[in-house]
Protein backbone atom coordinates (compact mmCIF):
# COMPACT_ATOMS: atom_id res chain seq x y z
CA UNK A 1 0.00 0.00 0.00
CA UNK A 2 1.25 3.52 -0.84
CA UNK A 3 2.28 5.52 1.93
CA UNK A 4 -0.66 7.81 2.31
CA UNK A 5 0.58 11.56 2.20
CA UNK A 6 -0.78 14.63 0.08
CA UNK A 7 0.74 18.00 -0.37
CA UNK A 8 -1.78 20.66 -0.90
CA UNK A 9 -0.51 24.01 -2.56
CA UNK A 10 -3.11 26.64 -1.52
CA UNK A 11 -5.15 26.86 1.40
CA UNK A 12 -8.30 28.72 -0.37
CA UNK A 13 -12.02 26.79 -0.94
CA UNK A 14 -10.81 23.80 -3.61
CA UNK A 15 -7.43 23.33 -1.86
CA UNK A 16 -9.18 23.28 2.05
CA UNK A 17 -11.90 20.79 0.94
CA UNK A 18 -9.50 18.25 -0.52
CA UNK A 19 -7.35 18.33 2.89
CA UNK A 20 -10.60 18.13 4.90
CA UNK A 21 -11.77 15.30 2.93
CA UNK A 22 -8.31 13.39 2.38
CA UNK A 23 -7.84 13.36 6.01
CA UNK A 24 -10.64 12.32 6.49
CA UNK A 25 -10.15 8.89 4.78
CA UNK A 26 -6.83 8.58 6.62
CA UNK A 27 -4.19 10.41 4.22
CA UNK A 28 -1.83 12.41 5.76
CA UNK A 29 -2.03 16.11 4.57
CA UNK A 30 0.37 19.16 4.85
CA UNK A 31 -1.53 22.62 3.20
CA UNK A 32 1.29 25.16 1.96
CA UNK A 33 -0.68 28.69 2.48
CA UNK A 34 1.36 31.94 1.76
CA UNK A 35 -1.30 33.78 4.24
CA UNK A 36 -2.70 33.64 7.45
CA UNK A 37 -6.43 33.24 8.33
CA UNK A 38 -8.64 34.87 8.08
CA UNK A 39 -8.12 36.69 4.85
CA UNK A 40 -10.08 38.18 2.22
CA UNK A 41 -10.38 36.88 -1.82
CA UNK A 42 -10.98 38.67 -5.01
CA UNK A 43 -14.56 36.86 -5.23
CA UNK A 44 -17.97 37.12 -5.91
CA UNK A 45 -19.03 35.23 -2.58
CA UNK A 46 -21.91 33.37 -4.02
CA UNK A 47 -22.36 29.36 -3.84
CA UNK A 48 -25.11 27.58 -5.55
CA UNK A 49 -27.05 25.30 -3.42
CA UNK A 50 -25.84 22.26 -5.37
CA UNK A 51 -22.97 22.14 -2.90
CA UNK A 52 -24.83 21.60 0.27
CA UNK A 53 -25.47 17.56 0.47
CA UNK A 54 -21.90 17.23 -0.07
CA UNK A 55 -21.09 20.41 2.32
CA UNK A 56 -22.88 18.47 4.89
CA UNK A 57 -21.05 15.18 4.37
CA UNK A 58 -17.57 17.36 5.68
CA UNK A 59 -18.98 17.80 8.79
CA UNK A 60 -19.73 21.52 7.69
CA UNK A 61 -22.24 23.60 9.97
CA UNK A 62 -23.60 26.10 7.07
CA UNK A 63 -25.80 27.55 9.27
CA UNK A 64 -23.78 28.53 12.09
CA UNK A 65 -21.81 30.95 9.21
CA UNK A 66 -25.31 32.55 9.00
CA UNK A 67 -24.88 32.70 5.28
CA UNK A 68 -27.43 34.84 3.50
CA UNK A 69 -30.45 32.84 1.36
CA UNK A 70 -30.16 33.68 -2.46
CA UNK A 71 -33.13 33.01 -4.60
CA UNK A 72 -33.61 35.87 -7.61
CA UNK A 73 -31.72 36.54 -9.92
CA UNK A 74 -31.25 40.30 -11.39
CA UNK A 75 -29.58 41.45 -14.28
CA UNK A 76 -28.88 44.97 -16.01
CA UNK A 77 -27.98 46.32 -18.73
CA UNK A 78 -25.64 49.69 -19.03
CA UNK A 79 -28.53 52.32 -19.42
CA UNK A 80 -30.11 50.25 -16.21
CA UNK A 81 -32.37 48.49 -18.27
CA UNK A 82 -33.44 44.80 -15.89
CA UNK A 83 -34.15 41.37 -16.12
CA UNK A 84 -34.87 38.95 -13.08
CA UNK A 85 -35.53 35.53 -12.28
CA UNK A 86 -35.93 32.39 -10.17
CA UNK A 87 -32.21 30.72 -9.37
CA UNK A 88 -34.26 26.98 -9.68
CA UNK A 89 -31.65 25.62 -7.17
CA UNK A 90 -31.22 28.68 -4.98
CA UNK A 91 -27.87 29.27 -3.40
CA UNK A 92 -25.99 31.45 -0.46
CA UNK A 93 -24.32 34.40 0.05
CA UNK A 94 -21.51 33.64 3.01
CA UNK A 95 -17.72 35.75 2.66
CA UNK A 96 -14.31 34.00 2.09
CA UNK A 97 -12.82 35.82 4.79
CA UNK A 98 -15.72 33.61 7.05
CA UNK A 99 -15.89 30.37 5.43
CA UNK A 100 -12.20 29.72 4.30
CA UNK A 101 -11.29 30.49 7.97
CA UNK A 102 -14.12 28.15 9.48
CA UNK A 103 -12.84 25.57 7.21
CA UNK A 104 -9.11 25.94 7.96
CA UNK A 105 -9.91 25.71 11.35
CA UNK A 106 -11.94 22.34 11.04
CA UNK A 107 -9.38 20.92 8.84
CA UNK A 108 -7.15 21.45 11.65
CA UNK A 109 -8.54 20.14 14.30
CA UNK A 110 -9.16 16.92 12.51
CA UNK A 111 -5.52 16.67 12.08
CA UNK A 112 -4.49 18.79 8.85
CA UNK A 113 -1.12 20.35 8.93
CA UNK A 114 -0.60 23.98 7.23
CA UNK A 115 2.46 25.63 6.47
CA UNK A 116 0.86 29.25 6.76
CA UNK A 117 2.70 32.30 5.22
CA UNK A 118 5.00 30.33 3.04
CA UNK A 119 5.30 30.19 -0.68
CA UNK A 120 6.07 27.33 -3.07
CA UNK A 121 9.12 27.71 -4.73
CA UNK A 122 9.12 24.42 -6.79
CA UNK A 123 7.79 21.26 -7.60
CA UNK A 124 10.13 18.28 -8.41
CA UNK A 125 9.11 14.36 -9.51
CA UNK A 126 11.16 12.16 -9.67
CA UNK A 127 10.96 8.07 -8.94
CA UNK A 128 7.55 8.58 -8.76
CA UNK A 129 7.45 11.11 -5.79
CA UNK A 130 7.72 14.93 -5.58
CA UNK A 131 9.88 17.32 -3.93
CA UNK A 132 8.14 20.26 -3.15
CA UNK A 133 10.55 23.07 -1.82
CA UNK A 134 9.42 25.80 0.33
CA UNK A 135 10.18 29.38 0.89
CA UNK A 136 11.71 28.83 4.40
CA UNK A 137 13.94 26.56 2.62
CA UNK A 138 12.44 23.27 3.79
CA UNK A 139 11.56 20.32 1.54
CA UNK A 140 8.49 17.92 1.74
CA UNK A 141 8.25 14.97 0.14
CA UNK A 142 4.71 12.89 -1.35
CA UNK A 143 3.61 10.90 -3.53
CA UNK A 144 0.59 13.14 -5.24
CA UNK A 145 0.93 16.91 -5.13
CA UNK A 146 -2.82 18.94 -5.48
CA UNK A 147 -2.59 22.48 -6.88
CA UNK A 148 -4.91 24.66 -5.26
CA UNK A 149 -3.63 27.94 -5.34
CA UNK A 150 -6.66 30.00 -7.31
CA UNK A 151 -6.24 32.21 -10.76
CA UNK A 152 -2.93 32.77 -11.18
CA UNK A 153 0.86 31.96 -9.22
CA UNK A 154 4.53 32.62 -10.00
CA UNK A 155 4.19 28.46 -10.39
CA UNK A 156 2.30 28.50 -13.25
CA UNK A 157 5.18 30.21 -15.38
CA UNK A 158 7.25 27.45 -13.57
CA UNK A 159 4.86 24.50 -15.05
CA UNK A 160 5.43 26.17 -18.21
CA UNK A 161 1.16 26.23 -17.90
CA UNK A 162 0.26 27.53 -21.54
CA UNK A 163 -2.07 30.08 -20.44
CA UNK A 164 0.20 31.54 -18.47
CA UNK A 165 2.58 32.68 -21.57
CA UNK A 166 -0.26 35.03 -22.81
CA UNK A 167 -1.34 38.17 -20.98
CA UNK A 168 -4.69 38.56 -19.74
CA UNK A 169 -6.15 42.12 -20.19
CA UNK A 170 -8.84 41.68 -17.15
CA UNK A 171 -8.80 42.62 -13.51
CA UNK A 172 -11.18 41.78 -10.39
CA UNK A 173 -11.90 44.58 -7.95
CA UNK A 174 -13.88 43.54 -4.38
CA UNK A 175 -15.69 45.63 -1.82
CA UNK A 176 -17.20 44.57 1.45
CA UNK A 177 -20.66 47.16 1.96
CA UNK A 178 -23.78 47.58 3.62
CA UNK A 179 -26.53 49.35 1.81
CA UNK A 180 -29.98 48.61 0.99
CA UNK A 181 -30.81 46.00 -1.31
CA UNK A 182 -32.88 43.13 -1.20
CA UNK A 183 -31.14 40.07 0.44
CA UNK A 184 -32.56 37.51 -1.32
CA UNK A 185 -31.12 38.51 -5.19
CA UNK A 186 -28.22 38.49 -6.45
CA UNK A 187 -27.24 40.91 -9.28
CA UNK A 188 -25.05 41.67 -12.35
CA UNK A 189 -24.75 45.20 -13.95
CA UNK A 190 -22.87 45.54 -17.16
CA UNK A 191 -21.26 48.90 -18.01
CA UNK A 192 -18.54 49.98 -20.45
CA UNK A 193 -15.99 46.72 -20.91
CA UNK A 194 -16.51 45.18 -17.73
CA UNK A 195 -19.79 43.95 -15.06
CA UNK A 196 -20.23 43.99 -11.36
CA UNK A 197 -21.77 41.69 -9.16
CA UNK A 198 -24.01 42.55 -5.90
CA UNK A 199 -25.23 40.09 -2.95
CA UNK A 200 -25.64 39.91 0.25
CA UNK A 201 -23.32 37.65 2.86
CA UNK A 202 -22.88 37.07 6.35
CA UNK A 203 -23.74 40.12 9.51
CA UNK A 204 -25.85 42.22 7.34
CA UNK A 205 -23.13 42.92 4.69
CA UNK A 206 -22.76 42.90 0.59
CA UNK A 207 -20.11 41.29 -1.34
CA UNK A 208 -19.56 43.87 -4.53
CA UNK A 209 -17.64 42.74 -6.62
CA UNK A 210 -16.40 43.59 -10.47
CA UNK A 211 -14.49 43.13 -13.47
CA UNK A 212 -13.12 45.19 -16.37
CA UNK A 213 -9.87 45.60 -17.85
CA UNK A 214 -6.69 47.03 -17.42
CA UNK A 215 -7.23 49.50 -20.81
CA UNK A 216 -10.21 50.84 -19.33
CA UNK A 217 -8.21 51.34 -15.54
CA UNK A 218 -5.71 53.16 -17.57
CA UNK A 219 -7.70 55.70 -19.55
CA UNK A 220 -9.25 56.74 -15.99
CA UNK A 221 -6.42 56.83 -13.88
CA UNK A 222 -7.58 55.57 -10.62
CA UNK A 223 -10.04 53.14 -9.65
CA UNK A 224 -12.47 55.60 -7.91
CA UNK A 225 -12.33 57.94 -11.31
CA UNK A 226 -13.38 54.76 -12.92
CA UNK A 227 -16.17 54.02 -10.97
CA UNK A 228 -17.36 57.51 -10.56
CA UNK A 229 -17.41 58.05 -15.01
CA UNK A 230 -17.93 54.89 -16.20
CA UNK A 231 -19.20 51.93 -13.99
CA UNK A 232 -21.66 54.84 -12.46
CA UNK A 233 -23.01 55.19 -15.99
CA UNK A 234 -25.25 52.34 -14.81
CA UNK A 235 -28.25 53.91 -12.95
CA UNK A 236 -27.83 50.12 -10.38
CA UNK A 237 -24.16 50.50 -10.37
CA UNK A 238 -24.43 54.56 -9.36
CA UNK A 239 -27.05 53.97 -6.46
CA UNK A 240 -24.84 51.55 -5.03
CA UNK A 241 -22.08 53.98 -4.96
CA UNK A 242 -23.85 56.77 -3.91
CA UNK A 243 -25.46 54.70 -1.15
CA UNK A 244 -23.59 52.83 0.70
CA UNK A 245 -20.91 52.35 3.39
CA UNK A 246 -17.68 50.97 2.12
CA UNK A 247 -16.01 48.92 4.44
CA UNK A 248 -12.41 48.73 3.07
CA UNK A 249 -10.08 50.99 3.59
CA UNK A 250 -8.79 49.89 0.11
CA UNK A 251 -10.42 47.17 -2.39
CA UNK A 252 -9.07 43.64 -3.05
CA UNK A 253 -7.25 43.97 -6.62
CA UNK A 254 -6.34 41.02 -8.65
CA UNK A 255 -4.91 41.54 -11.78
CA UNK A 256 -4.03 38.97 -15.06
CA UNK A 257 -6.76 37.20 -14.94
CA UNK A 258 -7.18 34.38 -17.31
CA UNK A 259 -10.28 32.48 -18.68
CA UNK A 260 -8.32 30.94 -21.26
CA UNK A 261 -8.45 26.73 -20.78
CA UNK A 262 -6.29 25.15 -18.82
CA UNK A 263 -5.27 21.78 -17.96
CA UNK A 264 -6.21 19.81 -15.20
CA UNK A 265 -3.23 18.22 -14.72
CA UNK A 266 0.28 19.75 -15.34
CA UNK A 267 3.51 17.69 -14.61
CA UNK A 268 1.62 15.45 -12.75
CA UNK A 269 1.04 17.73 -10.21
CA UNK A 270 -2.97 17.69 -9.85
CA UNK A 271 -4.87 21.00 -10.60
CA UNK A 272 -8.46 22.18 -8.60
CA UNK A 273 -10.24 24.94 -8.00
CA UNK A 274 -9.08 27.95 -10.17
CA UNK A 275 -6.09 26.20 -11.16
CA UNK A 276 -7.89 23.64 -13.10
CA UNK A 277 -10.23 26.52 -14.94
CA UNK A 278 -11.98 29.28 -13.99
CA UNK A 279 -15.77 30.69 -15.11
CA UNK A 280 -16.65 33.95 -16.09
CA UNK A 281 -17.75 36.19 -12.94
CA UNK A 282 -20.94 36.62 -14.56
CA UNK A 283 -22.04 32.96 -14.67
CA UNK A 284 -21.45 33.34 -10.55
CA UNK A 285 -20.75 29.52 -9.79
CA UNK A 286 -16.77 29.75 -8.99
CA UNK A 287 -16.65 28.74 -5.69
CA UNK A 288 -19.39 25.69 -6.45
CA UNK A 289 -17.20 24.77 -8.84
CA UNK A 290 -14.31 24.60 -6.35
CA UNK A 291 -15.67 22.67 -4.12
CA UNK A 292 -17.09 20.19 -6.63
CA UNK A 293 -14.00 19.79 -8.28
CA UNK A 294 -11.85 19.33 -4.85
CA UNK A 295 -13.91 16.37 -4.64
CA UNK A 296 -13.99 14.55 -7.55
CA UNK A 297 -10.24 15.26 -7.18
CA UNK A 298 -9.92 13.46 -3.86
CA UNK A 299 -11.79 10.64 -4.95
CA UNK A 300 -9.20 9.85 -7.30
CA UNK A 301 -6.37 10.33 -5.31
CA UNK A 302 -7.74 8.17 -2.51
CA UNK A 303 -7.93 5.43 -4.94
CA UNK A 304 -4.16 6.02 -5.45
CA UNK A 305 -3.15 6.36 -2.16
CA UNK A 306 -4.67 2.92 -1.45
CA UNK A 307 -3.28 1.27 -4.43
CA UNK A 308 -6.48 0.46 -6.30
CA UNK A 309 -5.23 2.84 -9.18
CA UNK A 310 -1.96 3.77 -11.23
CA UNK A 311 -0.91 7.26 -11.19
CA UNK A 312 -1.74 7.10 -15.35
CA UNK A 313 -4.93 5.71 -13.97
CA UNK A 314 -5.83 8.47 -11.62
CA UNK A 315 -4.58 11.51 -14.02
CA UNK A 316 -6.34 10.08 -17.03
CA UNK A 317 -9.53 9.23 -14.93
CA UNK A 318 -9.49 13.14 -13.06
CA UNK A 319 -8.86 14.77 -16.15
CA UNK A 320 -12.00 12.73 -17.95
CA UNK A 321 -14.28 13.69 -15.10
CA UNK A 322 -13.10 17.05 -14.76
CA UNK A 323 -14.00 17.54 -17.93
CA UNK A 324 -17.39 16.19 -18.05
CA UNK A 325 -18.24 17.78 -14.87
CA UNK A 326 -17.07 21.12 -16.09
CA UNK A 327 -15.55 21.60 -19.96
CA UNK A 328 -19.70 22.81 -20.81
CA UNK A 329 -19.89 25.58 -18.04
CA UNK A 330 -16.62 26.98 -19.01
CA UNK A 331 -17.00 26.74 -22.44
CA UNK A 332 -20.53 28.83 -21.84
CA UNK A 333 -19.17 31.46 -20.07
CA UNK A 334 -17.29 31.82 -22.32
CA UNK A 335 -19.72 32.50 -24.78
CA UNK A 336 -22.16 34.28 -22.38
CA UNK A 337 -18.93 36.31 -21.76
CA UNK A 338 -19.31 37.92 -25.38
CA UNK A 339 -22.62 39.66 -24.69
CA UNK A 340 -21.58 41.16 -21.61
CA UNK A 341 -19.32 44.44 -21.60
CA UNK A 342 -19.94 45.55 -24.75
CA UNK A 343 -22.76 48.56 -24.48
CA UNK A 344 -24.47 47.39 -27.83
CA UNK A 345 -24.54 44.16 -27.13
CA UNK A 346 -25.40 43.63 -23.63
CA UNK A 347 -28.70 46.29 -24.64
CA UNK A 348 -29.35 43.85 -26.76
CA UNK A 349 -28.55 40.43 -24.98
CA UNK A 350 -30.63 41.57 -21.79
CA UNK A 351 -34.12 42.88 -23.95
CA UNK A 352 -33.94 40.02 -26.19
CA UNK A 353 -33.55 37.33 -22.48
CA UNK A 354 -35.93 39.64 -20.99
CA UNK A 355 -38.45 38.21 -23.35
CA UNK A 356 -36.74 34.61 -23.44
CA UNK A 357 -36.99 32.84 -20.22
CA UNK A 358 -36.60 29.45 -21.22
CA UNK A 359 -33.08 31.00 -22.99
CA UNK A 360 -31.76 32.58 -19.12
CA UNK A 361 -33.12 29.01 -18.07
CA UNK A 362 -31.13 26.97 -20.04
CA UNK A 363 -28.10 29.33 -19.81
CA UNK A 364 -28.11 28.32 -16.08
CA UNK A 365 -28.57 25.18 -16.14
CA UNK A 366 -25.45 24.76 -18.56
CA UNK A 367 -23.30 26.94 -15.73
CA UNK A 368 -24.82 25.10 -12.89
CA UNK A 369 -24.65 21.67 -11.88
CA UNK A 370 -27.05 19.30 -10.02
CA UNK A 371 -26.60 18.56 -6.02
CA UNK A 372 -23.73 16.12 -5.38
Amino acid sequence: MKHRKAVIVGGGLAGLVSALQLSGQGAEVTVVEKKTYPFHKVCGEYISNEVRPFLEQLGVDLAALQPAELTRFQLSSPKGNTLQTTLDLGGFGVSRFTLDHYLYELAKARGVEFRLKTSVTNITFQEEAFTVTLSTGEQLQAPVVLGAYGKRSSLDRRLQRKFFEERSPYLGVKYHVRTQLPKHVISLHNFKDGYAGISAIEEDKYCFCYLTTRQNLRHYGTLAELEAQELSKNPHLREIFTNSQFLYAQPEVINEISFAPKACVENHVLMSGDAAGLITPLCGNGMAMAIHSAKILSEQVLLFLHGTQTRAQLEGNYTRLWQQQFGLRLKTGRLVQRLFGHPFLSEVAVAGLKHAPAAVKAIMQRTHGQPF
